[in-house]
């Protein structure tokens, strides 16, 4: 007799394996198909390698100024293939442990593409092209996202990249152009500019990282500009030719068209659903407008007891809010009550200095007609900045005219990944600003000028 699955899962990403560990916890019969091994892009392609090539750069770069710090070394080097290997140890250390926890929890794993056949069949593909047929009660989609590539443009893994095939480079390239100054271009032009690749980052948007505050924006440009790369926003990239001797494209805009020559080009303009080949000839469901998958407040599906949880979704495409989605997704499929939806997450860059934020910017403070009040700490003031040799970026919170609600908060410095959770907690908590400032912060520490940038809301910063 075949197996009724409570559940199976398509994808083993944040929101995948997230939902198929708690179905385990709650004693589901759970099975998780994955086309690869489980933890998804993020773990595998995206998030984690690309940290810990990012952490790599970073140590570098202190290296390289340590004699500041009054330590003396011989000039550090760049073995482009150990920090790729390293990467990818990291990889698998991470996923060894998912599938420990795969174990622990009894859930199934079935390496292989799936295809949904009805609402409660799938046909899992493996790599020896044998099929398993699986059924299950209900059936969570949670495929994630792939990059966006540009009409016309082979990616080739060569000269042309995004960024999964960037992740699996042999060498570095000399130069690279890169099209798309969202979080991906700009992490991966951080640490290819510090690991000595002459880097343009490209953006037809007014400004880098279009979804952040652009006085923020605005800083990491400068910073990007002094450690060497050339940053061009409000520019569109035209003629893309492809030859042996490298990428060549026609840079346009503010009325101007400039020829631009590099070693290679990666492409960061978005992300797209990964639907491809997901659905039998016999089936199909609601997309949106941008090819994601139309979901209910039960994270529903147009057909019934079909859902969808993470990238496949939509906005805003984070890995931690695809883990969220997941587990809320799980609530609507076991009937757990009225799953919650995404509406406060922070948003981290991981270059350097770093970018985080949660809630509004200015910009759409100025568009809804919010009025607000405006706090802002340099780091340059703050004792554990100096003493890291780190002072570059500030803190930047967004309050309410009367009661000092947070709106918004906005960091570009070092350690801002770790420090925008503070803020996130308290928007979730609804505290003010005078609640972090009448909390004893320790010092010297980054977190205590979170602390005065709550205080200079209101005008009463110590230190600035």
């Amino acid at each position: 007799m075949r197996t009724v699955y409570d559940l199976i899962i398509i994808g083993g990403g944040p929101a995948g394996y997230a939902a198929a560990i708690r179905a385990g916890q709650k004693g589901k019969k759970v099975v998780c198909v994955e086309q690869e091994r489980p933890g998804g892009t993020c773990l595998n392609w995206g998030c984690i390698p690309t940290k810990t090539i990012v952490t790599s750069a970073e140590v570098f770069a202190t290296v390289a100024k340590s004699k500041s710090f009054g330590i003396l070394c011989d000039e550090p080097q760049v073995d482009f293939a150990q920090i790729m290997a390293r990467s990818r140890r990291v990889v698998d250390t991470l996923a060894r442990g998912m599938d420990f926890l795969f174990k622990k929890n009894k859930v199934e794993s079935i390496e292989g593409r799936a295809r949904i056949e009805t609402a409660d069949t799938v046909t899992v593909i493996k790599a020896d092209n044998t099929m398993q047929t699986l059924q299950g009660k209900a059936i969570l989609i949670a495929t994630g996202g792939l990059p966006k590539t540009l009409p016309n443009l082979v990616v080739d893994g060569k000269q042309v990249f995004t960024s999964r095939e960037l992740l699996a480079a042999k060498k570095m390239p000399a130069s690279m152009i890169i099209l798309g100054g969202g979080s991906i271009g700009v992490e991966c032009a951080y640490y290819l500019n510090a690991l000595g690749c002459k880097v343009t980052l490209v953006e037809m948007l007014p400004h880098i990282l279009p979804l952040e505050d652009a006085e923020i924006a605005a800083a990491l440009t400068r910073s990007f500009q002094r450690q060497g790369m050339t940053v061009l926003t409000n520019t569109k990239a035209e003629n893309i030719a492809v030859s042996e001797s490298g990428v060549s494209l026609d840079l346009v805009g503010d009325n101007k068209k400039a020829n631009l020559q590099a070693e290679a080009l990666l492409v960061a303009v978005g992300v797209r659903a990964n639907t491809e080949n997901l659905f039998g000839e016999n089936f199909s469901l609601k997309l949106d407008a941008q090819g994601f998958i139309a979901v209910d407040e039960h994270y529903q599906t147009s057909v019934k007891n079909v859902f969808a949880a993470g990238d496949v979704i939509g906005a805003p495409l984070l890995a931690h809010v695809a883990t969220f989605e997941g587990l809320q997704a799980l609530k609507g499929i076991l009937g757990e009550g009225t799953p919650k939806r995404v509406d406060l997450f922070p948003s981290c860059v991981y270059c350097h200095p770093q970018v985080a934020s949660v809630g509004k910017n200015e910009e759409a403070l100025k568009r809804e007609g919010i009025e607000y009040r405006v706090g802002k700490f340099p780091f340059s003031a703050s004792a554990k900045a100096v003493i890291l040799a780190e002072p570059e970026g500030f803190i930047k919170i967004l309050t309410d005219t009367t009661y000092g609600e947070i709106l918004g908060a906005h960091i570009v410095g070092s350690g801002a990944t770790e420090l925008i959770a503070e803020y996130a907690l308290a928007m979730q908590a609804e505290l003010t600003v005078d609640d972090i400032h009448a909390t004893i912060h320790g010092h010297p520490t980054f977190a205590e000028a979170g602390a005065e940038a709550a205080a200079s809301v209101r005008g009463s910063a110590l230190l600035i």
